[in-house]
This record gives C-alpha cells, structure tokens and sequence, in this order.
C-alpha cells in the first residue's frame, strides 16, 4: 500500500499516538479558552475534542474567558468600563454584567458537553460537568490611586473539592469568578484563574487555547518548542506587548512553579489541540519545565525503541541485523536522541582499547528528522565519549553513507587499517567500506 494514501496515513498517525494515550491517562490537564473561542463557529468541534480527552481517561479542567459576552451586555445596557493597564474596572453595575456573562457561557458550555447524539463525535460520552465556588478571590484594591472595584484576583484553589470531582471521572468547570469569605463575587482574568489551578493542582499540562500561538508576530514564525530559560529570554526580548506574550508569560510562571508543560495553540485551527498532544512535533508552542529533548546513554528499557528505529533499515541492508539479544548485551555501547519519550535517533561505539581506537557503528535517524542535525549531534557525542576514554582514532563501515562520513572528516583506508579482531570479523558479502578519522 502507498504510504501516502488516506488510510495509511490514519493508521500511521493512530499508531504514533498510542504512546501519547497511554502516558496521558490519568494525568491532570487544565484547559483555558476565552470568550471570543466559545463565540466561534468551530466551537463544537472543540468540544468534541475535549469529550475525546475525556474518554482517553485524563482529568480535565476546563476554565472559560468571557470578555466579548460582558461588553455586548454594557453595550445593550448602554454602560462603559475603563480598562487600566489592560484590567477592566469592574463597577456594580458592570458586576451585573460580569455574572450575567459567566453564567451563560458556563450554561452554554455545558450544554454542548452534555450533548450524545447518534451518529455524532460526542454518542455515547456521557459526560458529568462539576462547577462551584472552588476559587477564592480578594479584590485588586486601589493601586496607583485607581480603585479597580469589584476586579479581584486568585486568592486560593481548593483543590481537595475539586480532584474529588475529577476523581468520579468528572469534568470541572470554571468561571472567571472569584468568592471571598465576605460572600463577595470577583471579576477575574480566566488565564489568571488557569494558571493559578494549573499551580495548585500540579497540573501536567496547562493549555491555552489562543487568538494566535506566534510569538514573533512580525516575522511570521513560530516556536515550537521552549525550555523554561528560552521562554524568559524571548519574553525579555519583547519591546511590544501582544496577546501572545501574555499567554508566554502565564505559561513561564506555570512552569516555574511546578506544572511541567504549557502549551500554546491557535484556536482557528481546526483539531489543533489534538495535533499539539498526540504527535511529537505538535502544532504550537510549548514551554516546558524540563528537557523536551535529550541525547543521553541509551538503557535497557530503549531496547525496544532502537529496535523499532533500526528495524527498516536494516530491511533496506543500510545497518546489520541486531536481534534484541544482542541488542540487550551491547546497550551500553549505545547514545540515543529521545523526543517526548520517543527515540527518534540512535549510533553506538564499540572500543579497542589495545589498539586505541573505536568503531562507530548502527547510527540510525528517523526519517522525518534527517535534515535537523541529530546525525551530527550524536556523532559528536560519540567523539567525544572516545576520546575520554582514550581512543585516538575512529572508523566506520558503511555501505551507503560513505559520503555523510567523509563530509564529517572521515578519509577511506583499506581493510587492513582496522584492529585485527575487526578484520576478522568483516562479512565479504556486504563489502562496506571503510573509514577513519583522528581525533
């Protein structure tokens, strides 16, 4: 079968997000999106994905914004707010509006996660909604001589009430309100209210469901994936303000504080939140707290992914049949690249110690990241780890990659360059080629 036809592309994209299921079940998501999202014609389609996580087994929080809702009630109440350093100033009457607002959107999104039409994405769900006054607020106060009335912000999550929810398999659901122990209500920022229960519930992943996940608004270009210290860099480098910093920056105090990923992804795409989970390169931006990727010394619980990595070459006779036997004798030998849990390259080296020399052997790259340098990072890697271990000279059998070493440095030499247990080894049939480079 083509392997550019429809169905195997399903089925080759179902299969690669079988890790990605397995290690979300049970985990804790916490789910923002503003007001103008809920507005959108896609909104369903939305929901549908969420019903999908929910089925998966991961425990959702879903926070809504609602923003447009409350000026289109000032505007047909013919009232006005005053916005200071982008914070609305909630008045009594504007108060009327907030809860006004929240109340429909709550209703309106529960409603859609209630739905199990036949023939529909969400049949059979099922889904139990749990919402309450698990947020406690304190009002903003008077800063700078402005009184911002009834805007508050996050005082306390309770997060006993709400994991007992999530516990039943429910789904919570939370407004941008806020409670005092006075019986106050508070107007909140729902990214605020998010990453606040990211934080306290030590959220895995916290997701924001944006305008735009670019970063770089005048270049056009987007991120795709962000350690912690990368993130605060592009936020210091910043001479505008825009919405997706202010994402950016919720995102580094989440992660900063103990949830491990963030994710940014523009809500105009359709199906965008599960691309962003359920493949390796995603379709956002992602901040994460640790490494995304690593090169590191491959263990015995690689076995299997080296093997699944190697396999098709081996079929093609670019690298040598390694049954998991021998695969599990040599793992040491081994350096692999991981991506999210994924080994997508891997190269080994074999030491002559006498001889002071080592064999670089099975370097393998997955197809879809050859042209990104991680042949070149494992190679040095690998360099270097010879090297410390006292080998002065490197080589190399190859029958189809000769020309990749020798742009590395790596100059033919005959078969009787190599250790004498090399040669004693060499398979005839294959007739690689060999390669030397000093170190």
């Amino acid at each position: 079968m083509n392997d550019l036809t429809p169905t195997s592309e399903f089925v080759r994209w179902f299969r690669q997000s079988s890790p990605y299921i397995h290690a979300f079940r049970g985990r804790t998501f916490v789910l923002v999106f503003d007001g103008a999202a809920v507005l959108d014609e896609g909104f369903a389609h939305f929901i549908h994905d969420v019903a999908l996580l929910n089925s998966l087994g991961i425990r959702l929080v879903l926070v809504h914004g609602d923003r447009p809702q409350i000026a289109q009630r000032l505007k047909e109440r013919e009232l006005s707010t005053e916005y200071v350093n982008g914070i609305r100033i909630t008045d009594q009457h504007a108060l009327a509006c907030v809860k006004e607002a929240a109340g429909t959107v709550r209703v309106e999104v529960e409603a859609l996660l209630s739905m199990g039409l036949a023939n529909s994405p969400m049949a059979g769900a099922r889904i139990r909604v749990a919402s309450g006054n698990f947020v406690t607020a304190k009002p903003m106060g008077i800063r700078d001589g402005v009184d911002y009335g009834h805007t508050g912000e996050v005082r306390r999550i309770d997060t006993e009430a709400i994991n007992q929810r999530l516990d039943t398999g429910a789904t919570v659901l939370l407004s941008p309100l806020g409670y005092s122990p006075t019986g106050e209500v508070f107007n909140l920022a729902s990214n605020e209210v998010a990453t606040a229960t990211a934080i306290a519930l030590k959220a895995d992943k916290l997701i924001f469901l944006t305008e735009s996940a670019n970063l770089h608004p005048a270049e056009r270009s987007l991120e795709g994936e962000l350690t912690l210290s990368h993130a605060r860099q592009i936020a210091a480098q910043q001479t505008q303000t825009h919405t997706s910093l202010h994402y950016l920056n919720h995102a580094i105090d989440a992660c900063r504080r103990g949830v491990r990923r963030a994710h940014l992804i523009d809500r105009e795409i359709d199906g965008g939140l599960l691309q962003e989970l359920f493949s390796r390169d995603g379709i956002g931006t992602l901040v994460s707290s640790d490494s995304y990727e690593d090169l590191r010394l491959a263990s015995i619980e690689d076995v299997g992914g080296i093997l699944e990595l190697i396999e098709p070459l081996e079929q093609q006779g670019v690298l040598m049949r390694r049954s998991r036997e021998q695969l599990e004798l040599e793992i040491n030998h081994f350096n692999v690249v991981v991506r999210d849990g994924s080994i997508i390259a891997c190269a080994a080296i074999y030491p002559y110690p006498e001889e002071q020399v080592a064999e670089i052997a099975c370097v393998a790259v997955h197809p879809d990241y050859r042209t990104r340098g991680r042949g070149d990072q494992l190679l040095k890697a690998l360099e270097k780890r010879a090297h410390a271990e006292g080998a002065k000279q490197l080589f190399v059998l190859t029958t189809q990659t000769a020309h990749w070493f020798q742009e590395r440095g790596y100059t033919p030499c005959p078969l009787a360059s190599l250790p004498v247990e090399k040669q004693a080894l060499y398979n005839y049939q294959r007739r690689s080629k060999v390669f030397i480079k000093a170190l």
